[in-house]
């Protein structure tokens, strides 16, 4: 018993003292990650909540130096805090609403008159705030606590060789042959047809298929994606199966997407290829639910080359500081830039690594591109991304269809490259599938499922077809190399809109070889 009166008292106690400032400076930043789970990881977040610790600190003692009050210091302290953390998130919302409005001069007097009005509340002699202690303390330790536990709820432990989805379709009896070829899966974003791109843009990309085929590529000139987006195209072909028959939750009165994340992380292709003794190779998209962060060899660039991630260039959007960039000291769009940049390269600067490993290996290489943002010149010059939307940041379809082209012809030239180093540094021939998930944006719902589907499968072409869609790829490398039984699938394409996700209606496939 006395025991527990000790330690009511020392808790108390405890929460009697005015910690609060330092709690709700680490409140916005495990917000905005909890606000963005899935899309970055919580390490992302480590040197702004860092720095927000540190803010929230120095302030405090500033103030305390100056009013030689604690309790008065800290609530001042949490007050200006509010004032800093808000301005961004009050600026964005007032610009949805007002677009053309200049907002600067407004609302930057308005937060003007807030400071001084909280500076004479917070200094007035009758008030001394140590009583607000304890509720302030609750609040704020409440607060950070709901927010660390969201934006963990996307961090994953290491779950390799399991699986996402109720009915993924694995095999027990698969045979890894004597000299097992290494598999390359190049998932190229938003990638589409030869004939779209020719119809839609005037781009001839005839070049790139036949240096394909020169190498012994076969492409299906008539392939179309199964799925319209990318996790559900990719949930599909890395299980082999339609959604609809892959899990339960995937139906029309759903628009959950743990499950379907899940089941593209950890799917029956990645389960069967460890299953034989395969290494998973991955690499970072810079979309966290896209990521197999627990595969055997996960690859990502530097974190901080570009000098701020771009989760730190969001959050400084949100603060007080957003103005940094109007006075030119960040430019946020400048390191979205860069980090895709890395993102590409680290890719492409390790195909040799990868090729050379000792071990049987399934990489799974997905590139954002060409898909947006924008960021190389046909040559692989730097762009800047703000060149290819408008003042609202959208894509007008002129801009939007240089920026593409561009983008596509420089990821043309380093895929042929990346193809000529793995069939150099390759003992036994690899088996390589080249794959849009979706074709480009602001096409119409049918053209929008035209994508490129490339497959090197040496002395196996003769099995390939030119409808065959990603859901039937790895079924015919399972049943051709490793003795599988799944047998092919009809090939069907999906539409479904946004956020009814689930919500299929068929596209047929009218394309004539």
């Amino acid at each position: 018993m006395n025991h527990l009166k000790t330690l009511k008292t020392f808790i108390g106690s405890w929460f009697a003292y005015p910690w609060y400032p330092i709690a709700f400076g680490a409140y916005p930043v495990l917000a905005l990650l909890s606000f963005n789970v899935g899309q970055v990881k919580p390490m992302a977040g480590m040197r702004a909540l860092l720095v927000s610790l540190l803010l929230a600190v120095i302030l405090y003692l500033v103030l305390w130096l100056i009013l030689r009050q604690s309790h008065r210091a800290a609530f001042l302290t949490m007050l200006i805090l509010v004032l800093f953390f808000s301005y961004g998130h009050v600026y964005n919302l007032l610009s949805e609403k007002s677009p053309k409005s200049n907002l600067t001069p407004w609302l930057a007097g308005g937060w003007g008159i807030l400071f001084l009005l909280f500076v004479w509340w917070a200094t007035r002699p009758k008030l001394n705030f140590t009583s607000t202690a304890t509720s302030l303390n609750v609040i704020a330790l409440g607060l950070v606590i709901m927010s660390g536990w969201q934006a963990m709820s996307g961090s994953r432990p290491r779950t390799a060789h399991a699986l996402g989805a109720a009915n993924a379709p694995v095999e027990t009896d698969l045979v890894k042959p004597e000299n097992p070829p290494d598999v390359y899966f190049f998932l190229l974003d938003s990638y589409g047809r030869a004939d779209l791109f020719k119809s839609a843009y005037k781009y001839d990309n005839s070049g790139f298929l036949r240096e394909l085929e020169k190498r012994g590529f076969y492409v299906a000139q008539c392939s179309q994606t199964n799925y319209t987006r990318t996790e559900l195209s990719l949930g599909s072909s890395l299980n082999m199966m339609y959604l609809q028959d892959l899990d339960s939750k995937f139906n029309p009165e759903n628009i959950g997407r743990n499950t379907l994340w899940n089941s593209l992380r950890h799917s029956a292709v990645r389960y069967d290829f460890e299953s034989m003794g395969y290494k998973t190779v991955a690499a970072a998209t810079g979309f966290d639910w896209l990521d197999l962060s627990d595969a055997d060899v996960f690859l990502s660039p530097p974190p901080f080359s570009s000098g701020m991630t771009e989760f730190e260039g969001l959050f400084l959007r949100t603060t007080l500081a957003r103005y940094v960039q109007d006075w030119g000291w960040v430019d946020p769009d400048a390191v979205m830039a860069q980090n895709s940049r890395d993102l590409f390269n680290n890719i492409f600067d390790h195909v040799d690594d990868i090729a050379k490993m000792p071990e049987p290996t399934f990489a799974y290489l997905h590139l954002i591109s060409p898909h947006p943002p924008f960021v190389f010149g046909p040559d692989g010059s730097p762009t800047n991304p703000a060149d290819f939307w408008n003042e609202k940041r959208l894509y007008p379809a002129d801009l939007y269809a240089k920026g593409y082209q561009n983008q596509l012809t420089y990821l043309n030239k380093k895929m042929l490259e990346a193809i000529d180093t793995i069939l150099a540094e390759s003992k036994t021939p690899p088996i390589i599938i080249i794959q849009g998930d979706h074709g480009p944006w602001l096409q119409p719902n049918d053209k929008h499922m035209w994508i490129l589907n490339a497959y090197y499968l040496p002395g196996h072409n003769d099995k390939l077809y030119p409808t065959i869609s990603p859901v039937n790829s790895f079924r015919l490398v399972f049943d051709t190399y490793f003795g599988g039984n799944y047998d092919m699938l009809q090939d069907i394409s999906y539409y479904s809109p946004v956020p009814k996700l689930y919500d299929f209606s068929e596209i047929p496939n009218n394309c004539k070889p």
